[in-house]
């Protein structure tokens, strides 16, 4: 059974001044991720929404879109504009989009 379709785009979709939230984990993160991107672990997610990034909408991304998809869902319900970018970070890498990580290591999605 799934939940309520949320709204989503693809990487290629996604405006090139997208407020992007990653909600992967802190390993996730440092080992890539999206420049300019505003990390907030799913699991953190209720108790820190005054951290949220202001957009309208925001861009949620994950590895592959599945927890994004739950975030956006609960933000929608919380009367955030929220989307999900499809594909996540493992799509963000694929169209060859930049990914940095922490400390200066090869970038890779884990």
């Amino acid at each position: 059974m799934t939940g309520p379709a949320v709204p989503a785009v693809s990487v290629e979709q996604l405006p090139p001044d997208a407020a992007l939230l990653d909600v992967r984990e802190s390993d996730e993160w440092a080992a890539g991720h999206a420049p300019g991107a505003t990390h907030l672990p799913m699991s953190e997610l209720t108790s820190r929404m005054d951290e949220l990034p202001d957009g309208d909408p925001l861009y949620v991304v994950c590895r592959s879109g599945g927890r994004s998809a739950r975030v956006v869902a609960y933000l929608s319900g919380q009367g955030y504009p929220a989307v999900n970018v499809e594909g996540g970070m493992q799509s963000w890498a694929r169209q060859g989009r930049e990914v940095v990580a922490d400390g200066g290591a090869e970038p890779q999605i884990i």
